[in-house]
């Protein structure tokens, strides 16, 4: 009875030791995070009352705050944001199927891919002329060129977790008698997840390049309006804030979709 009695002590023991020897990396990691951001401030004031023409922290934060309590920063960082995850969403909706379908099928692959192949070297800001043209001034060209951002970033990822995924895992599947769609389903699928994510974390900066050079034309309001704005009265304390709001919007976006990453491919090892 006392031997069970120890053993269920230890076991309990080295459960609770397991999650926090898992949380130490992340904690390391968080210090090392904030010591990095510390640094940068640092930094940036430095340069700034060095003489070069920057703007100091505090006057950046003063200004931001001053934007937020008058409802512009909000205002801006909603349409902006609304463009975003709209052409986003829609441009890696689109990519998945066309990927895993011009990396399953042969016939597939020699339709679509010298197209993708082509409009993917034609960057998407280029696109914006022919946009306005076409869609007109209002929302429709700003979240079409943030589309094609998002579009073929995703659809290349998409296409090559198919093709480059091990072939023995596909044969053992049909030894086992296993029909394509189970084979698509179970095998093909999770296979390229990792490649699907690392495309979308791609596509998400594309995005967010492509909606300011597309916002800086014939927009009324967005982060990167404002910031043309500022620039014709060499206001850089705003410059300053759209640009710090967009890297923080980015990067939590970013961190969203790295968390979805570690969910849905815990199989992986990692280092």
């Amino acid at each position: 009875m006392v031997a069970v009695t120890d053993a269920t002590v230890r076991q309990t023991a080295a459960q609770r030791s397991t999650p926090q020897k898992g949380r130490s990396p992340r904690r390391r990691m968080l210090v090392l995070n904030l010591v990095s951001v510390a640094i940068g401030i640092l930094l940036w004031w430095a340069l700034s009352a060095s003489g070069l023409r920057l703007p100091s922290p505090a006057e950046v934060a003063v200004r931001g705050w001053e934007l937020l309590v008058d409802g512009t920063l909000l205002s801006d960082t909603a349409a902006s944001l609304t463009r975003v995850l709209i052409g986003f969403a829609l441009g890696t909706l689109v990519a998945i199927p066309v990927g895993f379908l011009m990396g399953w099928y042969a016939w597939a692959r020699g339709l679509i891919e010298p197209w993708v192949q082509f409009f993917r070297t034609i960057p998407p800001l280029a696109m914006i002329p022919l946009a306005l043209v076409l869609l007109g001034i209002g929302e429709e060209p700003k979240i079409f060129v943030i589309f094609l951002a998002a579009f073929f970033a995703c659809v290349i990822s998409t296409f090559q977790g198919v093709v480059n995924m091990d072939r023995t895992l596909i044969n053992a599947a049909r030894v086992l008698g296993t029909k394509d769609a189970g084979i698509f389903l179970r095998v093909v699928v999770p296979a390229s997840v990792p490649f699907i994510l690392v495309g979308m974390r791609v596509g998400l900066g594309a995005a967010w390049a492509t909606l300011v050079a597309a916002e800086l034309i014939a927009a009324q309001a967005g982060l990167g309006y404002r910031m043309q704005n500022a620039q014709l009265y060499y206001d850089l304390p705003t410059i300053f804030v759209g640009l710090i709001t967009i890297g923080i919007l980015g990067l939590l976006m970013d961190r969203v979709l790295l968390f979805a990453e570690h969910k849905l491919t815990g199989w992986q090892e990692r280092r």
